[in-house]
């Protein structure tokens, strides 16, 4: 690695932000000829200690760090919250400021997806289920966005919160796939003090749904302890399901054993080896705020 490594932008100089495609390619170009590894940390903004911890990861592994900041239409359907999502660009200049990064990457609609667009990008087998089902535009939009970011950035490695493991794994397969040669890095989820996963739809909850929140993990928890000592895969489903509704959410969208490999259903609770290599995966309602956290059964 450089000897560069850890130089962030010099003090009392702007963190760059980079508004249009040319201007944003010439800087990494400029890097990369200078012999210096980059990393890329995605996000839509409204950044929280989970998506600077991404940022913190990205610069250990490389002498430049961007970080893009783009609300993506492509993954909200119809009557989801595009228009409401909340952004802060002031607030997450300030933030990326006090780190090792070197530029943030803030496009606009017309910028990323200019007129006619009509390229989509499908990902079969880990999209499906899960979040694949409660919301099949998603891993689409999603894919479509950070294979024109890849592109576009043409970046070493790329960094990913595992709190979206759908995901995580819908990216990796996707650049596995269309050899794009972006090594895809995953970071642990972060949590607040009382368990919560960081999320940026966090700030829609109201005083009496954060303090139910929590309950979400603790649960989850609790479920992998039982799973871990011997509990039978579908008594242990049931009852984290009856908790999670007794614990006051108001909806279950899914609450499942899965093989953190490849997302297959776990059902056989006489394989340890499955089990030692699954995580439990679960999203819930509060109101109209969409919460999704997931479990390592060994950690």
């Amino acid at each position: 690695m450089s000897r560069l490594s850890n130089d962030s932008v010099p003090k009392g100089e702007a963190l760059p932000i980079f508004d249009d495609l040319q201007s944003m390619q010439a800087q990494c170009v400029k890097w990369q000829s200078q012999g210096l590894r980059l990393a890329f940390v995605p996000t839509m903004g409204a950044l929280h200690e989970g998506h600077l911890s991404l940022v913190r990861l990205a610069s250990k592994k490389a002498d430049r760090v961007l970080v893009s900041i783009f609300v993506n239409p492509k993954q909200f359907a119809e009557g989801e919250d595009l228009g409401t999502y909340p952004r802060s660009l002031e607030s997450d200049k300030e933030k990326l400021g006090r780190l090792t990064c070197h530029g943030i990457y803030a496009p606009d609609v017309s910028t990323m997806y200019g007129d006619n667009f009509s390229t989509s990008i499908h990902v079969g087998m880990v999209s499906e289920g899960l979040c694949g089902t409660s919301r099949p535009h998603f891993f689409g939009g999603v894919a479509t966005v950070v294979a024109k970011l890849l592109n576009q950035i043409r970046p070493d490695i790329a960094v990913f919160g595992e709190k979206d493991y759908q995901q995580l794994l819908v990216i990796r397969r996707m650049v596995k796939d269309l050899d794009m040669g972006v090594a895809i890095i995953g970071g642990p989820i972060i949590r607040e003090p009382d368990g919560l996963a960081m999320s940026s739809r966090n700030a829609y909850l109201s005083r009496h749904q954060r303090k139910i929140a929590p309950q979400f993990n603790h649960i989850l928890r609790e479920m992998a302890k039982r799973l871990r000592h011997g509990d039978m895969i579908a008594a242990t489903l049931e009852t984290g399901h009856r908790q999670l509704i007794e614990a006051g959410f108001d909806k279950i969208d899914y609450l499942e054993l899965r093989s953190e490999e490849n997302l297959a259903p776990i059902e056989d609770p006489l394989d340890p080896v499955k089990t030692g290599q699954a995580r439990l995966f679960g999203a819930v309602l509060l109101g109209r705020t969409r919460l999704i956290d997931n479990w390592k059964i060994k950690n």
